[in-house]
């Protein structure tokens, strides 16, 4: 569960090869080379059981804040309202696997679990650039005009790539793949030429429910449904307000993001590290300490996390991730880090640091500090956190 904009290209050029199996074959093997692990074909009108799931998913409000879900879902859910145009669209894929166990990091409650996704350099611009070199090749190769899109254009990626063969959408409702597991990055080519399709992969999920379980905070009504307000990830990353007190507790020390459905998927033992150095995790960003990452300022946070998708969501909510964590820690040492942020600038921040002050501290410590804080508190629903962990 990413943001920003779509990369778009509008690209034409001399026909030198035909539609045939020769150019599948063709592109694929130029797709290969630019460093794309996957690859499919598939006609734009693949999904027609779309439309009706989508809309059964935002008439429940299980998108929760993310309204652009809810904009235009017609355009969303067949690629030809896209771009009427659109004759084949190629999928494809990266592999990010991680080196090691994603989740070992939850155990260690001092330190700050950052997504699998999110540790190395901002996935987007990676892609973006090899769709548009593979949509060059295309062009020069054998005409057609083309348009390339990564993740955030209107575009439902994960059943398109289960369409065009590249793995099948779990229980947990991504993408698995029977060669990576569930570490794909998805992008695709839509292309005017009409180019052989790829056959679907069969769902191989049989009756283990392993994602469905593994959820800390229940997000999952049912195999192959999403409440988006329950996920983790998107609390810690879509979620603009205070985290709902209900979830606090389940959310650990997991600050950007959560990969308890993906990691324990049992197809994972055929995954294999990724290939791409800038997708590799960051030294810094493996296991770094909330007593280092409650202590950051805008330009501190800008600066650690340049590069990557964790800067999109800014300081601010950040640290309030942070301070869920501090508060989950069990460790009564960082309640100064949280005391000092009562008086920080923001008051998500202020409050995130109220509740783990409440959940670090004795009784009577908190409500001493409470009552003072309170005295100079004026924003509402810091008071209100005060007062309701008092």
């Amino acid at each position: 569960m990413a943001g920003g904009g779509a990369g778009i290209a509008d690209l034409r050029g001399p026909r030198l090869l035909s539609e045939t199996a020769g150019l599948r074959k063709a592109i694929a093997h130029e797709a290969r080379n630019l460093g794309f692990d996957a690859f499919g074909i598939v006609a734009p009108d693949a999904i027609p059981n779309a439309l009706p799931r989508l809309q059964e998913f935002l008439n429940n409000g299980a998108h929760g804040d993310m309204a652009w879900l809810a904009t235009n879902p017609e355009r969303r859910a067949d690629p030809r309202n896209l771009w009427s145009d659109v004759r084949s669209l190629v999928m494809l894929g990266v592999n990010y696997g991680p080196e090691g166990d994603p989740l070992q990091i939850l155990a260690r409650r001092d330190r700050g679990a950052i997504s699998t996704y999110a540790k190395g350099d901002d996935y987007h611009e990676l892609i973006k650039s090899r769709l548009k070199a593979l949509a060059r090749w295309m062009v020069a190769h054998a005409g057609g005009d083309v348009k390339v899109f990564v993740d955030t254009a209107a575009v439902m990626e994960k059943p398109l790539a289960a369409a065009a063969g590249l793995g099948w959408q779990g229980k947990h409702t991504n993408l698995v793949s029977r060669e990576f597991g569930s570490w794909l990055f998805l992008g695709s080519i839509f292309t005017t030429l009409d180019l052989p399709r790829d056959a679907k992969d069969e769902n191989h999920c049989g009756t283990c429910r392993a994602c469905l379980d593994a959820c800390p905070t229940d997000a999952f009504p049912q195999a192959y449904r999403l409440d988006a307000r329950r996920c983790i990830s998107y609390l810690t990353i879509e979620h603009k307000g205070p985290i709902p007190r209900e979830f606090r507790a389940a959310i650990g020390n997991r600050i950007y993001g959560c990969d308890d459905c993906l990691a324990v998927c049992p197809w994972n033992k055929f995954a294999q590290a990724g290939r791409e150095m800038k997708l590799k995790a960051r030294e810094e960003l493996q296991a770094p300490t909330l007593a280092v990452l409650s202590q950051l300022d805008d330009a501190a946070f800008r600066g650690l996390f340049s590069k990557s998708p964790v800067k999109r969501i800014g300081r601010d909510r950040f640290v309030r991730n942070v301070l869920i964590a501090i508060g989950n820690s069990g460790d009564v040492g960082l309640a100064e880090h949280a005391e000092r942020l009562l008086d920080d600038e923001n008051a998500l921040v202020r409050g995130a640091a109220a509740w783990a002050l409440f959940r670090l501290l004795p009784a009577q410590a908190f409500g001493e500090i409470a009552g003072r804080t309170l005295a100079r508190e004026s924003d509402e629903t810091v008071r209100e956190e005060l007062m309701a962990t008092s």
